[in-house]
């Protein structure tokens, strides 16, 4: 393989727009590389390529140890390849490349969120202004008060993966918790609205401190190690040490609120909820989380039709199309038709 260096003006080929056919060029994160054999034992290097559009499956065929060698994973490539479509999705076939290890855009790698950090800090601080009860008012504004905290709050990744996976994504999946338990606690009114918007606001912050965003998302060592629930147990702690008279009871249940958001100890919560409004908490952001991740699972799907390709992490295929007609006459099962009474 040619290691030649690429031309410093050489254009940038998304992955997203990537056809197959295409003579593809450009700069691209390693997100993860593996050795394989052929059947007839012959090594093969394959590559997950990504820019902040997507990721794409890259091959190398020739002399795939000595390759794998020269880079690791987290490095950013200069390449020049191939696209073709293999079962269905777009593969790249590598003809040359080389380790960039100068200073690059780290805008190339970050996709970032839709509205700008201060709209969405603007509307966050309106929509917790609603807050009535003068403690949790107070607690709040010494976050807002830290612009350390801010600084990382308007600039975090909401997850590595699945969700809100992007700069500002923590920031964007805040305000639309806090916007879904606000329609929540007006259709029951019995909920303890000012407790579940402060929870709302509360219950992913230690995500500041799991996670790391300069080239890509990763988990910084506290996270692996303690996480992003009891991290953000520890930040609401350190503002409550200034705020003497803060009922005992309240920072009993903001703490339950963070601590049990996952719902389930196999989604990783220490607590499963233990009051109305823990459920509540729980279940808004389990549904904006999954809104928004299956939603970009559909928008970065390779797949060609009306399906997904297979999500390991939901065990299914998704249907992002319209489903296919059959004409009538043509189904040998349209003789049972109407046999099948209405349920209402």
């Amino acid at each position: 393989m040619d290691k030649s260096p690429m031309s410093d003006h050489a254009p940038h080929t998304w992955i997203k727009d990537i056809q197959e056919g295409d003579n593809v060029q450009g700069l691209y994160m390693v997100r993860e590389k593996r050795l394989g054999k052929t059947r007839r034992g012959d090594a093969f290097l394959t590559i997950s390529l990504a820019d902040r559009t997507g990721d794409v499956e890259a091959k190398v065929w020739e002399r795939a140890e000595e390759v794998s060698s020269r880079f690791k994973t987290g490095d950013v490539l200069d390449i020049q390849g191939n696209a073709t479509s293999f079962r269905d999705r777009i593969q790249l076939t590598l003809s040359r490349f080389e380790v960039v290890n100068g200073e690059v855009d780290y805008s190339l790698f970050q996709e970032s969120a839709a509205e700008s950090p201060r709209t969405m800090v603007t509307r966050l601080r309106k929509l917790l202004q609603e807050i009535r009860n003068p403690h949790l008012k107070a607690l709040i504004e010494r976050f807002f008060s830290d612009a350390e905290f801010m600084r990382l709050f308007e600039k975090a990744p909401a997850a590595k993966n699945f969700h809100h996976n992007y700069l500002g994504g923590l920031l964007e999946h805040t305000l639309s918790v806090c916007g879904i338990i606000r329609q929540v606690a007006d259709h029951y009114p019995h909920l303890d609205r000012d407790l579940l918007l402060a929870g709302a606001f509360l219950h992913d912050i230690g995500k500041i401190r799991e996670l790391s965003w300069d080239l890509h998302i990763d988990y910084t060592d506290e996270g692996r190690l303690v996480g992003h629930l009891v991290q953000g147990t520890l930040l609401m702690e350190e503002k409550l040490a200034g705020l003497k008279a803060f009922p005992q009871d309240l920072a009993l249940r903001l703490k339950h609120l963070i601590l049990s958001h996952h719902g389930e100890y196999e989604f990783g919560s220490p607590k499963r909820p233990k009051f109305l409004e823990a459920f509540v908490l729980h279940l808004a952001d389990d549904l904006d989380a999954k809104v928004n991740g299956l939603g970009r699972l559909f928008e970065k799907d390779g797949r060609e039709g009306a399906w997904t390709d297979y999500s390991r992490l939901f065990e299914r295929y998704f249907l992002k199309g319209n489903v296919l007609q059959v004409e009538k006459g043509h189904n040998p099962d349209d003789k049972d038709e109407g046999k099948q009474g209405n349920l209402f």
